[in-house]
């Protein structure tokens, strides 16, 4: 996260009032120390059973064990530290780099009855006060403070003059630690100071992303003593994956978002430019959409980001300026209207979407010229080299034939389990699995012309540059090289220029070509020379433009939500809508805060007659029960009569 984003995100929450993290605080709150973590699962977050990995994190911190916990975004990290923190008996300070996410998490705390409070710049006098002495008296059991402000002397003196010992430091994106990690914040490296003045507390740190040269380099900057180092499965299972070439890019667009009618959605572009554009064209054709980037001033993004979080705009359209800190658990969609730089930006930016479990999509739109586009921003600073394998990565998904699920993991480093429990049927996996690979095709002429042509220019250029040569190309670099006058100048008519690159990345793929050098220069492989050289017939999964054409996007992917066999899950799901929608806008909290969509489908599913089946439905604890249940109930027995 460079400085701007930083500084706009301390900023925009400037006028958030302090009452908003109190409105769900109960004073007679029983304890919860000393409680099994499946009690305070259950009885504060309303959760039946653990994701993968957490019961194992939770029972290290318990045990006094420092651990490293490397989980998918959304995997369920924040659980981690929030139930050791109610059951030890003392303070968790949780290390956290973005503030917005600083207030998204301590305003869900507090709805569930749970006593937390952050510190940074954004508070107001009266309100930093407020936080300190509450903190001083042993009330709250989490305290959540920027790297840079744990860093202070003020802070320091505040946690030893608190009646609660600190029992646990969480570092949330650790990887921001490592010298080799990315978003990288100095004050990160001081922690291990601080730590250091309070040594019976256990160290927890968590991230993302993290390789096996990044955890260890975590492990040494905060001086962790025999740790245990967990890696949770990068798989999403609710996740479908699709990509698609570009053939009239708004248009696929709009199909796709017709199909997801009414859902939530985030779209990242590759500049500013197009992300006004873009928007411009949903609004003409109905969509309720919005625009996010740099470009904009601080209060307009603000404005911008509330709409989008609180439910009053369904689809931001964004570069990658947006994402970090949105917590919105909603999500259904996440779609690439250009090609992300690498697969770690992809994996990042894919998982905003159902963060809540619940089926979501995936979409990914390319075209050769993304990468063009991608290359002419490459700067000294993203090392080029290293930049165009991670290119190359994302280049060999976008292409691949096999499932999109297996690529992804593989990329990480991980075997996907067909069979294993985050397995998901073919038809909800990826668009390859759905469809099935493309039959074998004949191009046994135009890859012989396309390796003619590599040979012929002496095995010096990129695809582009092959491509241009092969479709009569007159601009000025063809003409300068005297290309003009080769026998395969103009001779690729019968393929578009994107069928071109296609068949590239197929020849590469079946070992015809290969890429090589600093500028993805391209040569015929011994495989290739033997087949021009006795007119070997060559068949790919290869299929002409005209021919590519996906068929229409499906009506939605598979959904928990009430359909049309139960006509009283529906009324009483969109009742329950209509009613957190007004009761978020009364609170000044984003829906979700309130109630996720998966508690209010399991609600419409179950349809409690009272209060006991009521804390039986998933993601109601007890304090929430205790707020909104009577209400609920209501509209559970109207809708039924």
């Amino acid at each position: 996260m460079d400085d701007f984003q930083y500084n706009w995100l301390m900023g925009s929450i400037r006028d958030f009032s302090s009452q908003q993290s109190l409105l769900f605080c109960r004073d007679d709150s029983p304890s919860l120390e000393g409680r099994e973590p499946e009690h305070v699962l259950k009885e504060v977050f309303g959760y039946e059973q653990f994701r993968p990995l957490q019961r194992e994190v939770i029972q290290n911190v318990l045990d006094g064990r420092d651990t490293l916990a490397v989980m998918p975004t959304g995997g369920g990290k924040s659980l981690c530290y929030e139930i050791p923190a109610l059951i030890l008996d003392g303070l968790t300070i949780v290390v956290s780099p973005l503030i917005a996410l600083m207030q998204d998490q301590v305003t869900q705390l507090e709805a569930a009855g749970v006593p937390a409070v952050f510190i940074n710049s954004t508070l107001g006098t009266d309100a930093y006060w407020e936080s300190c002495a509450r903190i001083r008296s042993g009330e709250i059991k989490l305290l959540y403070v920027s790297p840079e402000g744990l860093n202070t002397e003020r802070m320091r003196e505040l946690l030893h003059s608190c009646r609660l010992p600190v029992k646990c430091i969480t570092i949330d994106e650790a990887h921001c630690i490592s010298e080799w990690g990315h978003d990288f914040r100095p004050d990160y490296m001081e922690i291990a100071a601080v730590r250091a003045q309070f040594p019976r507390a256990v160290c927890l740190a968590l991230t993302a992303t993290a390789t096996a040269s990044v955890r260890q380099d975590i492990v040494a900057q905060l001086r962790m003593e025999d740790p245990a180092v967990l890696v949770a499965s990068f798989n999403r299972p609710n996740i479908y994956l699709e990509v698609r070439r570009k053939q009239r890019p708004a248009a696929q667009l709009v199909e796709f978002l017709n199909a997801h009618a009414g859902q939530c959605g985030i779209i990242y572009c590759f500049s500013r430019r197009q992300v006004d554009e873009l928007v411009l064209k949903l609004q003409q054709e109905g969509f309720s959409a919005t625009g996010y980037h740099a470009g904009l001033a601080d209060e307009e993004r603000a404005s911008r980001q509330s709409d989008f979080i609180n439910g009053r705009t369904d689809i931001m359209v964004a570069t990658v300026a947006f994402g970090m800190g949105i917590n919105k658990p909603d999500v259904r969609f996440v779609v690439h209207y250009d090609m992300p730089k690498s697969i770690e930006q992809y994996y990042q930016e894919i998982g905003r979407a159902g963060r809540d479990g619940l089926p979501s999509h995936a979409l990914l739109l390319y075209s050769a010229g993304d990468l063009h586009k991608i290359r002419y921003f490459f700067t000294e600073k993203d090392e080029p080299d290293k930049a165009e394998r991670l290119l190359d990565g994302m280049v060999r998904f976008a292409e691949g034939r096999t499932c999109r699920r297996r690529q992804l993991l593989s990329y990480f480093g991980e075997v996907y389990d067909e069979t294993g429990a985050h397995a998901v049927p073919e038809d909800c996996c990826c668009d390859i699995c759905t469809s099935g690979p493309l039959p074998d095709t004949d191009v046994t002429v135009p890859a012989q012309k396309f390796m003619s042509c590599i040979l012929r220019t002496e095995e010096r250029f990129g695809t582009a540059y092959i491509v241009d040569v092969l479709l009569g190309s007159k601009n000025k670099r063809v003409l300068e090289n005297g290309h003009t006058r080769l026998s395969t100048y103009g001779i690729g008519g019968e393929l578009s220029r994107q069928d071109w690159f296609s068949l590239c990345s197929l020849l590469i793929e079946y070992g015809f070509v290969a890429k090589g050098g600093d500028y993805g220069v391209l040569f015929v492989t011994q495989l290739g020379r033997a087949a021009l050289r006795t007119r070997q017939q060559i068949a790919l999964p290869f299929a002409y433009s005209a021919a590519a054409v996906k068929p229409a996007f499906p009506k939605k992917r598979p959904s928990a939500a009430p359909g049309a066999d139960d006509p009283a899950g529906v009324r009483i799901f969109e009742a329950l809508r209509g009613w957190r929608r007004r009761q978020a806008e009364e609170l000044n909290v984003p829906p979700y805060v309130i109630f996720g969509d998966r508690t209010l489908m399991d609600i419409a599913r179950r349809k409690p007659q009272d209060a006991a089946a009521l804390l039986d439905c998933y993601g109601i604890g007890s304090a929430k029960a205790e707020k909104f249940g009577s209400r609920i109930l209501r509209i559970v027995e109207e809708s039924l009569s």
